[in-house]
């Protein structure tokens, strides 16, 4: 029975086992009630009677959270069982009344409205007043119970909302229950909550473990299933393309093969995004569709800078064949990134992807061990899709010692270093390929220059010293690239 959110039918390999109770427990602003309402709306279209039964929110509350997604709930069935006539002090029924006769009366409204209206699907709103009711566990206990074995005789499918007001975990109502479904709500010290869900129990079903983000907006939770890249693979035939740079080619052996990934590192304005730009380009005057996540850099800087460098790349983006993101990473989950990605993978057709920058990617996970974890399970999916994907790594510091936030190096195929040098007084730009994975790499050191002209990068500069240290000097005899010289390949 589909749960009426995709995401989590997927979580659970295809949704819930008919007619058994569900537990459905989360603190306060993570979404329960819009899961509840999901979950009815979802047997209304396809023609099954729904029951909410509500002790602690009213009939107009359930409907204005509806209306704030869009949705109308008058196809199924709204109960109160707090009504004004309980709540009166000279009414037969008072909260007044020992605990003992008030949960024996809700358990039987309970069940009256059920057998009334004969639902297929049944949520119960809340289990904390219902414990409130009860006063102590093994009271509480049974009357779980009870109402278990009355829903079971009703061929209901019932998922019990509570909000965790319980000082410890509850593990007598998980083990009465069929499954357990956790919603979490996690704060940041800076930008918006994360939501994460997890399958706590679940009898009966290979659901897929872990945490999974989600998102809690208008038209309802949208929620994306921790990415598994063993799940996901196709056949495509490797093929080395053209970067649209002769010099970086050769360097790498060729240029860059589909499905491999290959990270550029370097300091700020060495020109990695520039880089990256032109071998997007190239991928797309072949013909390929791609997309560019842009984390750090503004849309308009961008298209500033590659409209002076001469690349057309607005043009590719009316005719379809490029998309273009800004990213902001405190308002971004992991997960919904790499559903993004997917997205782009399997629906758009994308062949190439550009990420920039790695470093602020970073700032949306928890920790560098999940950054390196997430980016393992991403890379891997995207080379077993035969995507190719460069990576901008940004390093630390100008001059002297030069560091990074997390090393990936070890995840990626290819890998070009850029670098300042100078010579003779002026600063210039280096750039070698350190690793290929695929090929046959230069070893060489060549001079990067990026102009009006484009990028141009020169013939192998003999007599360097201390590039990987950080601090590079040039005492070679090879001339340095001139305003308006042309570009050499590495010899």
């Amino acid at each position: 029975m589909s749960t009426g959110i995709s995401g989590l039918d997927t979580i659970l390999g295809g949704g819930l086992t008919p007619q058994r109770i569900y537990l459905v427990e989360g603190t306060p602003g993570t979404g329960k009630t819009t899961v509840g309402l999901q979950y009815l709306l979802d047997g209304v279209a396809r023609g099954e009677r729904g029951l909410y039964i509500t002790l602690s929110e009213t009939k107009d509350e359930l409907e204005a959270v509806a209306a704030s997604h869009g949705w109308n709930i008058d196809a199924f069935s709204i109960v109160e069982l707090a009504s004004e006539t309980e709540l009166d002090a000279n009414s037969q029924q008072s909260i007044f009344h020992s605990s003992e006769v008030e949960l024996g009366e809700t358990s039987r409204n309970v069940m009256a409205r059920v057998n009334e209206y004969k639902p297929a699907r049944v949520v119960f709103d809340s289990l904390s007043e219902l414990r409130l009711l009860a006063q102590n566990p093994l009271r509480y206990r049974r009357q779980i119970l009870a109402l278990k074995q009355f829903f079971s005789t009703r061929a209901c499918t019932v998922l019990l909302l509570d909000d965790r007001s319980a000082t410890s975990s509850d593990q007598q109502l998980h083990s009465i229950a069929h499954g357990v479904i956790r919603l979490e709500q996690l704060p940041q010290e800076f930008g918006k909550e994360r939501r994460r869900v997890s399958i706590v129990k679940m009898r009966g079903i290979k659901f897929r473990g872990g945490f999974h983000d989600y998102i809690l907006d208008t038209g309802g939770i949208v929620m994306f299933p921790r990415l598994v890249a063993a799940d996901h693979t196709s056949e495509f035939t490797p093929k080395i393309q053209s970067t649209g740079m002769p010099g970086i080619d050769a360097m790498l052996g060729g240029g860059l093969a589909a499905g491999t990934n290959t990270l550029v590192v370097g300091p700020s304005g060495i020109g990695k995004t520039t880089l990256s730009a032109q071998c997007l380009l190239a991928a797309l005057q072949r013909g390929e569709r791609a997309s560019l996540y842009l984390f750090d850099e503004g849309l308009g800087t961008f298209f500033a800078r590659t409209r002076a460098l001469d690349m057309n790349l607005e043009g590719y983006i009316a005719s379809g064949l490029l998309k273009v993101q800004h990213v902001d990473p405190a308002e971004l989950a992991p997960g919904e990134f790499a559903h993004m990605l997917r997205s782009d993978v399997e629906d758009k057709g994308a062949r190439f992807i550009v990420i920039d920058s790695l470093n602020a990617y970073l700032q949306a996970m928890p920790g560098e061990q999940y950054l390196t974890l997430q980016m393992h399970e991403l890379l891997t999916y995207l080379n077993g899709q035969g995507v190719t994907t460069v990576l901008i790594l940004g390093q630390h510091g100008l001059i002297g010692e030069i560091r990074a936030d997390v090393d990936l190096s070890y995840l990626s195929d290819a890998t070009l270093l850029l670098r300042f040098f100078e010579s003779n007084g002026r600063l210039h730009r280096a750039v070698t390929a350190i690793k290929s994975r695929i090929s046959d790499h230069a070893l060489t050191i060549h001079e990067l220059r990026i102009g009006a002209g484009g990028i141009e990068v020169g013939a192998a500069l003999q007599g360097f010293e201390g590039v990987l240290s950080g601090l590079p000097t040039y005492r070679g005899a090879t001339p340095m690239m001139r305003d308006g010289a042309s570009a050499h390949a590495p010899g």
